[in-house]
């Protein structure tokens, strides 16, 4: 029969020793290889643990939300003298909220803030391709640009969609029949596609599989249905046309757009080629848009526009599970094209939070900027016409025995990127610091703007951030002006 007093010497046995492995057991753990490793909490962890220093963002918050609550009407005389204001109250908060250049000329923006100098000789609208990971996807931190650039510089609509869009937008939702599957580039290639012509979008859909066919194949169906919502405001919601942007297929295919119910237009989408474009003018005010296909393949669908007349636009390509290591896999005639027949005058690129949980030494961060910099350098042969924008990662927090803390490489990747950004003459907004830096994310997380999961923002995050970023752009397009 057990005794109590035996009990009792067992666990302190016990207790003595776990306290001695604590005591011996390595403070970072004992790596089996580069993705597994064994850790054992520390003596001084369970009785003496240090809390990490949280940071504080109240400064930069109470700024995200007084410039978001500026109801002006938006010129360049008011954004600067909001701006002149800010700065006089705390310069610190505005130099880490701002946009940095390699050099006091500022020219990595030059040829962006020209173009808007000069909206009313353009030809086609100025556009605005937003790349970047899950941290943009659903339209964050795009739509609030685009409001804001629409309604001080004109423009309609969302512009460039997928038709199988990886989340949702607050603009548009989207629907589609049996058939369809997306297939992209983005985050490694997609294995059943053998050529390179995935668009400006880096992924195609199609209602087919890619098969051989004959005169004797059957003709396939298919739809996709596009609600519009007027939650991106009157302009996002007021375009007057829909482009589509397809190529590939191996014969032609009949196509028809309905609006809300009634036929628009009845035609036929060309075979072949990597870059053929339908337009289809439309009548005001219908929120329900649907095309019907019909073909014994299909096309590779690149993307649809929806626009209007000229001004801004500005495409969100929220590209989940991508390092933004990409560019330099697509046909670069396909991508010039699209380049060019947007009019891409700025390219925002927002990578790097997907590389970080694999980065463990300053070594793999500078290897990862260099990635970006030929990433960077592929662009810039393409589109020499748009202005480069690189947007560093966002505090990303990894847990140390009880507390959530920054990932200990987060710095030397913003830096990695920061430097190939300035590498190649791009302009760089640190949204680490933009966010309050070390350990922030946890902040972030505390006040509801941030998700559990400790990497990414909620929609009231990315607002702030999106209000940030728009108001240091504007800042320095209005310096721009005052010095062309």
């Amino acid at each position: 029969m057990q005794k109590p007093f035996h009990t009792l010497l067992f666990l302190i046995g016990v207790f003595l020793s776990l306290t001695l492995l604590s005591l011996c057991f390595p403070e970072k753990g004992i790596y089996i290889n580069d993705k597994l490793s064994v850790r054992f909490p520390t003596f001084a962890s369970l009785f003496f643990e240090k809390k990490a220093e949280k940071a504080d963002i109240s400064k930069i918050i109470a700024l995200a939300d007084a410039e978001d609550a500026d109801t002006l009407a938006v010129t360049a005389d008011t954004v600067t003298n909001a701006v002149e204001t800010v700065e006089i109250r705390d310069s610190t908060i505005r130099l880490n909220t701002s946009i940095q250049y390699k050099n006091a000329s500022r020219t990595a923006m030059a040829g962006f803030f020209e173009a808007l100098a000069n909206l009313d000789s353009e030809s086609k609208s100025v556009r605005i391709l937003h790349y970047g990971d899950s941290q943009i996807e659903g339209d964050r931190i795009s739509d609030y640009l685009r409001l804001k650039l629409q309604g001080q510089f004109g423009g309609e609509g969302p512009g460039l969609i997928s038709f199988m869009p990886v989340a949702p937008s607050v603009i548009n939702k989207l629907s589609w029949s049996s058939g369809w599957d997306r297939y992209q580039v983005f985050a490694g290639k997609d294995k059943r596609v053998k050529h390179n012509n995935f668009g400006v979008m880096a992924h195609i859909t199609r209602f087919a599989p890619y098969l051989s066919i004959s005169d004797s194949s059957s003709y396939r169906a298919a739809w996709i249905k596009i609600v519009t919502s007027k939650n991106g405001g009157p302009k996002a919601a007021g375009f007057k046309k829909i482009k589509l942007f397809y190529g590939g297929a191996q014969t032609r295919t009949h196509v028809e757009l309905y609006e809300n119910g009634s036929l628009n237009n009845s035609d036929s989408l060309v075979s072949g080629g990597n870059f053929n474009v339908k337009e289809f003018s439309l009548n005001q005010g219908a929120l329900l848009h649907e095309f019907k296909f019909k073909g014994k393949d299909s096309p590779d669908f690149y993307g649809v526009s929806l626009e209007g007349g000229k001004g801004v636009m500005v495409d969100n390509f929220g590209l989940r599970g991508s390092s933004g290591t990409f560019f330099n896999q697509i046909n670069y005639g396909q991508l010039k094209n699209f380049f060019d027949y947007l009019n891409a005058k700025l390219i925002i690129l927002q990578f790097g939070g997907n590389s970080l949980p694999y980065i463990t030494t300053k070594e793999q961060a500078d290897n990862f900027g260099g990635y970006i910099r030929a990433q960077i350098n592929t662009i810039k042969k393409i589109a020499p016409q748009a202005s480069i924008l690189v947007i560093g990662p966002a505090d990303m927090s990894v847990k140390e025995g009880t507390e959530y803390v920054t990932h200990p490489q987060l710095e030397n990747l913003r830096d990695a990127i920061k430097r190939s950004a300035f590498e190649t003459d791009c302009a760089f907004f640190d949204m680490y610091n933009c966010m309050g830096g070390k350990n922030s994310m946890v902040t972030w997380v505390e006040q509801g703007i941030a998700a559990k999961d400790y990497i990414h923002f909620s929609s009231g995050g990315a607002r702030k951030i999106a209000v940030l970023l728009y108001s240091s752009l504007m800042n320095d397009y209005n310096a721009y002006l005052k010095n062309r």
